[in-house]
């Protein structure tokens, strides 16, 4: 994959090549980690509220999950090229302004209401996240020593979770809170004029969130955000090395795949989890609040893997995290009432450093095969896509023994901190 996904083979030009310029620069992309993190998981929220609206079996509804991670694999390639165009601070204004166009296209799709309607407006919001990834990441892992640029990525995206950790309030109260089917007993049907009724209520939420990614798109635009420049070598330089002689992105590639059917899988489901007779019995609204401690642990884990990596090797800390994500996934299969609930709700203090810091040990030692390896682990996201598989496993062998499919994820995590992640015809380490 060719493209401008700049990381250890990039440099930021002009004044960012100050630590002030470097904190002033982090310190927005923070926001832009916050926002895509809080609409990500409004998906949490509205799910739920979806599968009832139009009578989806979990298959359907996680399906919908799988078309805002398809917008990974298809959209990664196109912004690369963007960014390569314009640069990347136009590239992440017309990502959030594409965002904003797919926000209100959730208004008509609610007005209809139609299932198919939705599934777009969410893939265009999904493209838009996707071009602001792919700037963002490889970004926040050059500015600074490349020996810290885990714990660096882990601290960013501590933002990202606190986005998340909000969102299912924000969801739960505009859009469970408001509708019947978010206050509703577990197993009540709705009548056909309720589902009517409450297909509207996404409304005002997306118009906010419209608001708000327009006025951020504003703010961005009139920022002096310091430029990144390539350190691309020469089509002949590049040809004489391989990205698949470097063990740690090849096995890395897979592990965000991977790992992002674990946490999608786990996210999307937990309400309907928590919600059942045998684990919560609440309803769907009670249930988005229990989802806010989720990832809530999330941004803690985070801010704690941030402090941990500048004296514990990343591998290590991801290790950890893997075993304990095991763990508490054997309890939350096997286990009923409020020890399996507890035990889900933990999962996202161990999941918490796992992307970041696969990101970062998954670009080590790549040189001038950065840019394209760094492309690579973004389209990776696209595993989120297969959440429908937990779905249909779901349907098929009941919602709690679906999760032995995370469980065999957090395996594979264990194995890439273990042995994978291990660099192999390593480029010696550059500091920009």
């Amino acid at each position: 994959m060719a493209g401008p996904i700049h990381s250890a083979g990039a440099t930021l030009a002009g004044e960012a090549s100050s630590p002030a310029s470097y904190k002033s620069a982090l310190s927005l992309l923070a926001s832009l980690f916050f926002i895509w993190g809080f609409i990500t998981v409004i998906n949490n929220t509205l799910l739920p509220h979806l599968r009832s609206v139009f009578e989806l079996s979990y298959t359907q509804t996680t399906l919908i999950e799988s078309v805002w991670f398809i917008a990974y694999f298809v959209a990664s390639i196109p912004s690369a090229r963007l960014i390569e165009r314009v640069g990347y601070k136009k590239a992440m204004v017309v990502g959030l302004c594409i965002m904003a166009a797919g926000a209100l296209g959730m208004i008509p799709a609610a007005r209809l209401p139609s299932y198919a309607v939705t599934l777009v407006a969410l893939f265009v919001i999904a493209c838009g996240i996707t071009l602001l990834q792919v700037a963002a990441n490889p970004y926040v892992a050059v500015v600074g020593p490349p020996q810290t640029a885990s714990s660096r990525l882990n601290l960013v995206q501590a933002f990202n979770s606190l986005g998340t950790m909000f969102a299912p309030l924000f969801g739960g109260y505009l859009i469970l809170g408001r509708s019947t089917s978010g206050t509703a007993e577990a197993g009540q049907v709705l009548t056909q004029a309720e589902r009517l009724a409450d297909a509207q209520a996404v409304q005002l939420p997306y118009l906010i969130v419209a608001a708000v990614l327009v006025l951020l798109a504003v703010i961005i635009a009139r920022y002096p955000l310091p430029a990144m420049t390539s350190r691309r070598v020469s089509k002949d330089e590049r040809g004489a090395h391989s990205l698949w002689k470097h063990r740690n992105l090849v096995f890395g590639i897979p592990a965000i795949f991977i790992y992002l059917i674990a946490e999608i899988g786990v996210a999307n489901l937990f309400i309907n989890f928590v919600s059942q007779p045998d684990i919560g019995n609440v309803t769907h609204e009670r249930a988005s609040h229990y989802l806010f401690l989720l990832w809530g642990g999330m941004m803690v884990g985070r801010f704690v893997g941030s402090v941990l990596m500048r004296s514990i090797s990343a591998e290590r800390v991801l290790a950890g995290a893997a075993i304990g994500a095991f763990v508490v996934m054997l309890v939350a299969t096997f286990a009923s009432g409020a020890t399996a609930m507890w035990a889900l709700i933990a999962v996202g203090l161990f999941h918490s450093v796992m992307f970041p810091t696969i990101f970062t040990l998954g670009i080590r030692g790549l040189g001038p095969l950065t840019e394209e390896g760094a492309g690579l682990l973004i389209m990776a996201i696209a595993g989120g896509a297969l959440v429908v598989v937990q779905g249909w496993l779901a349907d098929m062998y009941g919602l709690q023994m679906s999760f032995l499919l995370t469980v065999v994820c957090e395996l594979y995590i264990l194995f890439y901190a273990a042995w994978g992640a291990k660099p192999t015809n390593a480029f010696p380490d550059t500091q920009v």
